[in-house]
């Protein structure tokens, strides 16, 4: 079997793309910029064939999407240019598949700075669609075979360059799950995540609590507002910290409605 990062950059070149990654394996990069245009290059003989794929379009739903259409691997690893992996990830992750054969997806750990840490790893077990929230698609390791059959793909309402802040990764991930396909946790390390400045959040403001009520209505239907509350009580402490927890709750019912509102288009 053979892994392929399928990742979105923004305005990159090949070269320091795979450097600056440090990508051992193949990968498809889509490259989002201002003109049409494919290169290709070879890290080493047999292994490691990098397709770099340039687009004027945006969004990263869109660019993960197009990654897909062109995977070739048996395992697909989503990732984004602020991945930097570790030396052997895809024996890694190799592992992990042959050690669990009913997996058809497997969440590893990207290490992140403490402050915007959501999940860390130190069990194998499987995943639920009402505990999946936490990951993000950069963690994701999906036999390819089994996401084409799924007919899944990334919603173009949320994430950066789209509507709504983000959640596209837990849409996807939700919806993978609700379909009966196995998703499992492994304690495994394969790459960080360098800080940066983020793309779509920007304090815990109105469009922050509005967005995610949006996206609750999409992943928990009817119990989109007890889980909303869940999540502001449960986060008060960082979330309420410039407004007060009467007004988080305002805007994230407006949110709500406004994803009824819209019906169940993703």
């Amino acid at each position: 079997m053979k892994v392929e990062v399928l990742a979105s950059v923004m305005n990159a070149s090949l070269p320091e793309t795979v450097q600056h990654m440090n990508l051992q394996s193949d990968a498809v990069i889509i490259n989002q910029c201002d003109r049409l245009g494919q290169e290709e290059m070879q890290i080493s003989p047999g292994n490691g064939r990098i397709r770099f794929c340039s687009f004027p379009d945006r969004g990263i739903g869109r660019s993960r999407n197009e990654a897909i259409l062109r995977a070739e691997g048996d395992i697909c690893l989503f990732s984004d240019a602020d991945i930097v992996y570790e030396d052997g990830y895809e024996a890694a992750v190799l592992a992990e598949f042959e050690r669990n054969p009913r997996a058809d997806m497997i969440i590893f750990n990207i290490e992140v700075e403490e402050e915007r840490r959501t999940y860390h790893i130190t069990e194998r077990k499987p995943v639920r669609w009402y505990n999946c929230g936490r990951y993000g698609a950069v963690s994701f390791a999906v036999r390819r075979e089994s996401l084409l059959q799924s007919g899944i793909t990334f919603s173009l309402l949320f994430g950066g360059g789209a509507k709504y802040s983000n959640g596209e990764d837990s849409l996807f991930l939700t919806e993978f799950i609700k379909k009966g396909y196995r998703v499992y946790t492994a304690p495994v390390t394969i790459g960080r995540e360098e800080a940066g400045e983020s793309t779509w959040f920007h304090g815990y403001n109105e469009k922050f609590f509005h967005d995610r009520g949006v996206l609750y209505h999409y992943l928990y239907g009817w119990l989109e507002w007890p889980l909303a509350l869940r999540f502001l009580y449960a986060h008060k402490g960082m979330l309420c910290t410039e407004v007060s927890l009467q007004q988080a709750k305002q805007w994230m019912r407006e949110g709500i409605q406004e994803a009824k509102e819209h019906g169940s288009r993703r």
